[in-house]
């Protein structure tokens, strides 16, 4: 075996091996929400903590790795609904209730990612958890900008529209829904079919971008 074939047979290795210690780190994580460790974590996976800090560099890096392996999939889930086979307003309310529905599944992981810890002086093993949440409701914000600039004909300014657009709706569906999942003050179908009345007034008037893929 040659010197470049053994390289990308040990990436491959180290990327496998990643994963699997992602896919323990997110079961601790749905077992414990905020007050997961990075001690149950390297035991979940059957290392001791300094193999742990060895791949992901510190709780830092293994959190922003969780934050953007559940984001990716979020994302991916948000955008098939946008480009499900319907009307507007009912993709609209597949988007909202997509991104309701993957909180309310894993409501631990959710906390996880953006729920300050209660008790701010947890010990050394503990996450800094939630205090990370803005970067990831940026990028949220930015990829759905981009989805709107894609597909709705804004006018003038239309790729600052977007953005406007994008972050609002991402901070409007993140808001509501923290305050739903804590207080379940009505059914998930209600939130989504008010908070898509909410949008619903300028996305119904906006005409589809010519040549985009519509929305």
């Amino acid at each position: 075996m040659d010197i470049a074939h053994r390289a990308t047979d040990q990436q491959t290795a180290a990327e496998q091996r990643r994963r699997e210690l992602l896919e323990a780190a997110d079961r601790v994580v749905l077992r414990d929400g905020p007050k997961a460790s990075m001690n149950a974590i390297a035991a979940e996976a059957g290392i001791t903590k300094p193999i742990l800090y060895r791949h992901f560099g510190d709780k830092g890096g293994l959190y922003r790795a969780l934050a953007t392996r559940h984001t990716d999939a979020l994302l991916a889930s948000l955008r098939a609904s946008l480009d499900a086979p319907a009307d507007r307003r009912r993709r609209v309310e597949a988007t909202l209730d997509t991104y309701l529905a993957s909180i309310e599944a894993m409501p631990q992981v959710y906390r996880f990612l953006m729920h300050p810890a209660e008790e701010p002086h947890q010990t050394e093993q503990g996450f800094d958890v939630g205090r990370h949440s803005a970067p990831l409701l940026r990028r949220m914000g930015e990829e759905l900008g981009q989805v709107i600039a894609e597909r709705v004909d804004l006018g003038p300014a239309a790729e600052a529209q977007a953005r406007i657009w994008g972050h609002g709706i991402v901070g409007m569906m993140h808001a509501a829904g923290d305050w739903w999942l804590g207080e379940r003050p009505c059914s998930r179908a209600d939130l989504v079919k008010s908070l898509a009345d909410l949008l619903w007034g300028r996305l119904a008037a906006a005409d589809d971008l010519p040549g985009g893929p519509g929305f």
